[in-house]
């Protein structure tokens, strides 16, 4: 296999794209969500029980129980977490030095921070994968940068270290068991949807935040839908294993395959960061060889190969024909894949029951496991052989701590993990070594590893329930109250959000599922509505001059729940159709017995004010005009707008780069190391006349002169 040094550089740059993003969204988001006048005041979440001050930041991991030292409430500390989480994330990625372990050790504890306050609205599988992959980082990135860019400009050694190439594995793993099990979980869920192949005629207008491009996906062909479906349980669940595959060609053929996935479903739907975050782990499967693609220095020359390679070569293209013609077989046969030439449709159908499908999980579950634990013995012993290849008695001896510790690590996290993968199938979960069950609880609330299962059954079958708020001052006229993102006006085109994620917005998406007493927040949106708390209406209209009742607080709010479908092609201004349902919320108004019985139900009322001490503080003034310079910004815009500023400075020293390095002129030591590289090249040229035979010192042959 070809080196990972590239691969890992572009992993680490995109973790920290989106802690960048996660971070500035989440920011944005705070005072309406967490602040003491918002939704879930985070203060009521960390409350000292008298416990030791290690033992509390043991079983509730989070940096923000030291805020009060520093003069700030909750909210405010969390502020401040987010603020440096961003500042951070930009540094690694428009300083290498800054893709340090330490970084990323903060990046995450930031987020691990954040996440045990946000309550409802952090409780995403994408936060969880978010931390999972944080984690992996830290032990991805170098523990030295300085030497790394001259040794692929000069062509050193592929590995500096033995063990630098051991934890990204763990990266390739956590994709498998991240598509395999979202593919497996849409046909466990027994969801007719899925079984039907009829899920993606619902999907693009039931899911929560559909782009404009979901709406003409929704008008294709019903037959493409279905093809379609076929077309993802084939990436999510035939594709995943030949992630290990020891052919780089099959790996390829999966990296591209579930990229095409990712594209699609970011077109088609805004699903902020998951999208990005899921390409991110997709360089697992990539190789030096593969990204540099550069092409070879007298490529008309012919090139002497070995009958030994020559015959291997063959082989490995024979198996992959067979792979894939496996794959295709097994495809047409389970989903019964027929080419009807006349009305020109390709018809499909599931050929097998569930009692087949379960029997099959159960056959094949321990052996992926087997799978993952033949593939990093693999790594384990070509870590082992690059590490007899250092020589030097002080390096072989930093070599062996490093390889100990971070084998050891890598070895450990794949052990947790098998617990939240076996989640999928019971039998297999119950099998599983006892020690993996002990060694997972001590850590699960760290979340190092995490289940997964994405798009499990769908949703709106019948339409896409919604629910509307609306507000009055007589109870007798009402004004529906729209939010920025979410369906409301008919006749308003669906919004490009990503990377974004209106946390409010996705939770009334959940909401519109089921009565509101499921959802306790929205209680306390209302409240903060009737209130008319500043922090609140700005999550549903970031000019406030947009949100009708702007000047006064309404008397009166409640909710209704419609159902809405896309609109026919023909209808001219109209992006929707809907339907009332039902009251979802009753009218209610500030002192109302029944919102005052909820509140009291759910634990939402304001006992105890919020401390003004905290506000005097240095820090908290300086957090304060922060807020106040980027509060006119719309969250998109400021994303967006990190991401354009980086792109250009990235470009800005890219220019640079190139003069800088035939500007500056080599040092004493770098002739030395150089000298012995140019004298192996000749004489290579020398005893071989082939052109290409001793490139492995050398990216790029020298043409003669």
């Amino acid at each position: 296999m070809a080196g990972s040094r590239l691969p890992r550089q572009l992993f680490l740059q995109g973790v920290a794209t989106v802690f960048m993003f996660a971070f500035s969204s989440l920011y944005t988001q705070i005072p309406g969500l967490y602040g003491p006048e918002g939704i879930l005041p985070a203060r009521r979440t960390l409350r000292p029980q008298g416990k030791g001050r290690w033992q509390q930041l043991w079983e509730t991991p989070t940096l923000l129980w030291e805020a009060p030292r520093l003069g700030l409430d909750t909210a405010q500390g969390l502020e401040l977490l987010s603020l440096l989480g961003v500042l951070l994330a930009l540094g690694a990625l428009l300083a290498r030095p800054l893709r340090h372990p330490l970084v990323y050790l903060l990046l995450w504890a930031f987020y691990l921070s954040a996440c045990q306050v946000g309550q409802v609205f952090l409780y995403f599988q994408w936060d969880s994968l978010l931390l999972e992959t944080g984690f992996l980082a830290v032990l991805v990135a170098p523990l030295r940068q300085s030497l790394q860019g001259k040794q692929v400009l000069q062509g050193g050694p592929a590995e500096a270290s033995p063990h630098e190439a051991l934890p990204f594995w763990l990266v390739r793993w956590l994709l498998f068991r991240l598509m395999f099990a979202s593919g497996v979980v849409k046909l466990t869920s027994r969801c007719p949807a899925w079984w039907g192949l009829t899920a993606l005629t619902y999907h693009y207008e039931t899911q929560c935040l559909p782009t404009p491009a979901a709406w003409l996906a929704h008008h294709l062909p019903v037959w493409l839908h279905k093809l379609s479906v076929v077309a993802t349980f084939l990436i999510e669940i035939a594709m995943p294993p030949l992630f290990f595959a020891p052919i780089r060609g099959l790996r390829l053929a999966a990296f591209y395959s579930q990229v095409l996935l990712q594209v699609l479903i970011v077109i088609t739907g805004n699903y902020n960061f998951f999208n990005l975050l899921t390409l991110v782990l997709t360089t697992a499967l990539l190789d030096d060889h593969h990204l540099a693609a550069q092409p070879a220095h007298g490529h008309h020359k012919k090139m002497s190969i070995s009958w030994p390679k020559t015959l291997l070569a063959s082989l490995s293209l024979l198996l992959e024909l067979a792979v894939f013609g496996l794959l295709a077989c097994g495809t047409v046969y389970c989903f019964g894949l027929e080419i009807d030439w006349q009305q020109r449709t390709i018809h499909s159908r599931t050929t097998f029951t569930f009692h087949q499908f379960s029997q099959w999980l159960k056959t094949v579950t321990m052996p992926t496991m087997w799978l993952g634990v033949a593939s990093l013995t693999w790594e384990l012993l070509a870590a082992l052989w690059r590490w007899t290849q250092v020589r030097g008695w002080l390096q072989k001896l930093s070599a062996t701590v490093q390889l100990s510790i971070f084998g050891t690590a890598t070895v450990s996290l794949f052990v947790i993990s098998l617990v939240p993968y076996s989640y999928m199938e019971p039998e297999t979960h119950g099998r599983l070594w006892p020690r993996a069950h002990r060694l997972f609880s001590a850590v699960e609330h760290l979340q190092l590893a995490n289940s997964y299962g994405l798009f499990r059954r769908m949703t709106g079958l019948g339409g896409r329930p919604e629910v509307v708020l609306e507000g009055s001052y007589d109870g007798q006229h009402w004004t529906e109250i729209e939010f920025m993102y979410k369906p409301g006006n008919v006749s308003r085109a669906p919004p490009v959000v990503v990377p974004h994620q209106p946390r409010l917005d996705w939770q009334m998406w959940f909401a519109a599922l089921g009565p509101h007493t499921h959802s306790p927040w929205f209680t306390s949106l209302v409240l903060r509505l009737l209130q008319g708390k500043e922090p609140v209406i700005r999550l549903l209209q970031s000019h406030l001059a947009s949100y009708p009742f702007h000047e006064q607080p309404p008397t009166y709010i409640r909710a209704q729940r419609y159902k809405y479908w896309f609109s026919q092609p023909g209808e001219q201004g109209r992006w929707w159709r809907r339907q009332w349902v039902e009251e979802f919320f009753p009218p209610v108004s500030l002192g109302d017995p029944t919102l005052e019985t909820l509140l009291k139900q759910f634990g939402l009322q304001d006992k105890s004010p919020p401390q003004v001490r905290s506000s005097r503080s240095t820090l908290a003034q300086v957090l304060l005009w922060v807020r106040t310079q980027l509060s006119p910004l719309e969250a998109p815009t400021l994303l967006w707008g990190l991401l354009v500023a980086v792109g250009t400075v990235r470009s800005v020293q890219a220019l640079l780069t190139p003069w800088s390095l035939q500007s500056s002129p080599p040092t004493r030591g770098e002739k030395h190391r150089l000298a012995p590289k140019k004298d192996l090249r000749a004489a290579c040229e020398q005893a071989t006349p082939a052109p290409n035979s001793c490139n492995s010192g050398s990216r790029t042959p020298r043409r003669k002169k």
